[in-house]
């Protein structure tokens, strides 16, 4: 059913730079073969008389272009006298002005749509700017249509104002970057991939979803991607390549697949008594352990029955809009989290499992070959941080590997150290029922404990942890195969190993030499393919793969 793609590449701001950027485009296409168009947003003209004079050759068909290009409208005063028609026109051989705004469909079926200029800040707008009645006359027809998915590409001089949230962070204060009417824009146009510029910076937002996963139907992704000026003197990436089939012309499953790395939608915020809610606050700094202790690689494929239930179920926490109380929503790191699901910085080949709210993944220097961690999607500091739903999630996980571990004659000990770390890790480790018994375990700790003069007490069963120690209090806790629960509340120098050094005790699994996870380092390869092992044999406990 699919047509074979359209390759394109689109550009950031030309600012007059036409010969670097055609120069650039012919290298491109000697090395790679012929494009089919080149889009460019933001300013594509420039003010100098050596800009003046570079657009002149093109104009007067001394130099032609190599490519069909496609420039959006005037985004400053000085830049209109380049464009006799405001709506759009051909100004030169393969050079085409999009226009104020409108929807440009291709031969092939591609549907852009596209905004010229900056957001008027007074009537009359000037005409490098654009007015609510252009976003409305540009939305307006295309959601009329009930049949109405989505534009393939949207192309817009300014960016969407709160296009990072929930995402990674771009290199620009976005104190003062971009307008809401663009991001409501693009919320309602929901583009397979939408370009801007005029920040002079590189910023590819992680893909967001355009559905509320579990309440709506599936719907494609977005990518938002920001590109710098042509020949910036920092070399941030001004150009940008794809391959791209028609929307039109998808097969409706191959259109809807979610990536590994999606995030909730940037520009839908949960609301509370009928207003938006003001985006999250950023946690408050904390003194961090050195953020290399586990990664999960963002490059590798999951197994199919993964990426099947990826594709139907992923969700983080900003999903769930219609919960009778308004739910606790991840705080935002306050840099990059190795643990988000969503971050940037995260590698994902150890990823065992990935759920609605929580996800599962081996350890990187493990104890034992099915030492995991139980982590949140969304950013929680710790068990008592988080939401109802995500607990709920949570004890599913804990249950599921519990059962997985007796089945293979295991005890399952688990615990989470809530201290210089900024993201929940709750460590789970089998220990073999024939090489010690639970009080055994019990007893280790409480021994080790001692000897560093750590009062660890035994809490109740049943007994919810937040009872007892409030969000943001730091302390270290464990939980027996019994459901017996050990607790410690962290004053000050606690040993960051504390937990490993005493499974990894002569008394327990005798292997004093893992006790740090430095010295237990495996290669990338060693890693795939115990994950992929313990994927495999954690499959039949999965809930997560359930319809």
């Amino acid at each position: 059913m699919e047509d074979k793609p359209l390759r394109v590449l689109a550009c950031g701001d030309v600012e007059g730079r036409i010969n670097a950027l055609f120069n650039r485009v012919n290298a491109i296409q000697k090395k790679s073969g012929q494009f089919d168009l080149l889009l460019c947003v933001g300013e594509f003209f420039g003010t100098s008389p050596e800009a003046e004079a570079e657009w002149e050759a093109y104009k007067s068909g001394a130099k032609k272009a190599p490519i069909h290009t496609y420039i959006l409208g005037a985004a400053s005063q000085e830049t209109v006298k380049y464009l006799p028609n405001s709506d759009g026109c051909e100004l030169a051989e393969n050079i085409t002005c999009l226009g104020r705004r409108g929807v440009f469909t291709g031969a092939s079926g591609l549907q852009i749509a596209y905004v010229s200029g900056r957001e008027a800040q007074q009537e009359p707008a000037p005409s490098h700017c654009f007015t609510s009645k252009d976003i409305i006359g540009l939305a307006a027809p295309l959601l009329s249509n009930s049949k109405f998915r989505g534009v393939d590409i949207l192309l817009t001089s300014q960016w969407p104002r709160g296009v990072w949230q929930y995402g990674n962070s771009p290199e620009t204060d976005t104190k003062f970057c971009g307008v809401s009417s663009i991001a409501d824009l693009a919320d309602k146009l929901k583009p397979r991939y939408h370009f801007a510029g005029l920040e002079a910076v590189h910023y590819e937002r992680l893909p967001y979803r355009n559905h509320v996963v579990l309440q709506e139907n599936a719907q494609h992704v977005s990518r938002f991607i920001a590109l710098a000026t042509v020949n910036n003197p920092a070399k941030k990436k001004y150009l940008y390549a794809f391959n791209i089939v028609p929307m039109k012309n998808m097969d409706p499953a191959e259109l809807v697949k979610q990536p590994q790395d999606v995030t909730e939608n940037p520009y839908r915020k949960p609301m509370k008594d009928g207003r938006k809610e003001k985006p999250p606050p950023s946690m408050t700094a904390a003194e961090e352990e050195p953020v290399s202790q586990f990664f999960f690689d963002l490059g590798q494929k999951k197994p199919q029955h993964q990426q099947r239930h990826h594709d139907r179920k992923r969700q983080t926490d900003g999903d769930r809009p219609n919960y009778p109380k308004q739910p606790r929503r991840p705080s935002q790191p306050t840099g990059p989290c190795w643990f988000c699901l969503a971050s940037p910085e995260v590698e994902k080949h150890l990823v065992i499992s990935i759920g609605t709210h929580c996800y599962m993944a081996l350890a990187k220097g493990g104890l034992t070959p099915d030492h995991v961690l139980l982590l949140p999607i969304g950013h929680y500091q710790s068990v008592v941080d988080l939401a109802s739903e995500v607990v709920e999630e949570m004890e599913k996980y804990k249950s599921a590997v519990k059962k997985f571990c007796k089945s293979r004659a295991q005890r399952c000990i688990m615990f989470e150290r809530n201290y210089r770390s900024q993201h929940l890790q709750l460590q789970v480790v089998p220990v073999s029922m024939e090489k010690c018994s639970t009080e055994d375990i019990k007893e280790a700790f409480m021994t080790q404990a001692e000897e560093q003069q750590m009062e660890l007490m035994e809490i109740p069963a049943h007994t919810d942890l937040k009872q007892i120690a409030p969000p943001g209090t730091p302390y270290f806790y464990v939980e027996l195969d019994t459901g017996e629960k050990l607790f410690y509340r962290i004053k000050k120098n606690f040993p960051l190993q504390f937990g490993r050094e005493v499974l990894a005790s002569e008394a327990l699994l005798n292997i004093p030499m893992r006790a740090d996870w430095r010295e237990c380092k495996c290669t990338k390869e060693e890693e795939e393919d115990q994950a992929k092992q313990m994927r495999s044999d954690f499959e039949p406990f999965d809930f997560a793969l359930d319809d």
